[in-house]
């Protein structure tokens, strides 16, 4: 296992859709585990594939409340009039220091393959519905700062834009590297199966 790089805003990857799994949902085991550790070593609830340069629909997710695991080729039913309870202030490996509340539906009902490639079907309300709405964005090729509205957005663009991204992801490699591992620099999957 290893811990990847993130990718960060302005990398084209992350703005692309991705492609379906299938059924083949083993052959992408160490895929998922570096995923998973990514996830924890960076302290994230979630972590979609294209933010680590790898574009298939697949993402994993921990709401640190016992709900943990990944899903294969999500559909994500919105139940339309809900509303959060406590709406959530979203950031995103991806987008580093910058944050926002959007407005998300309180509850969504997930479907798609688990790690074993068996049927997942999990409905969520409150962080983990946030989750998975934030994390199916990505897979589409939707930033949450996408979905900001008003002041909200024009802050984030404002922090974006004095930000200088390019030195940015380096120096947050090499904090990230010193806090989790040299494995940080690590090869991508894609790159290791000569993707």
């Amino acid at each position: 296992m290893a811990v990847l790089p993130v990718r960060l805003i302005g990398d084209p990857v992350l703005r692309a859709q991705t492609s379906e799994v299938g059924a083949e949902t083993a052959r992408y085991a160490g895929l998922v585990a570096d995923m998973l550790e990514t996830m924890d070593a960076v302290r994230g609830v979630g972590l979609a594939a294209p933010q680590i340069g790898v574009s298939l629909a697949l993402f994993t997710y921990d709401d640190r409340e016992g709900n943990r695991g990944v899903c294969f080729d999500p559909v994500l039913e919105v139940e339309e009039g809900t509303a959060p309870e406590d709406p959530v202030r979203e950031g995103c490996l991806s987008v580093p220091e910058v944050s926002g509340v959007v407005e998300r539906a309180g509850t969504v009902r997930l479907t798609g393959r688990d790690a074993d490639g068996q049927p997942l079907d999990i409905t969520a309300s409150g962080l983990l519905a946030t989750i998975f709405q934030h994390e199916v964005d990505h897979l589409n090729g939707h930033l949450f700062v996408d979905r900001l509205r008003g002041e909200s957005k024009k802050e984030a663009m404002r922090q974006i834009r004095q930000r200088d991204y390019g030195n940015k992801a380096q120096s947050l490699a090499q904090k990230r590297a010193a806090a989790v591992s040299s494995a940080f620099g690590a090869a991508l999957p894609g790159e290791r199966s000569g993707r």
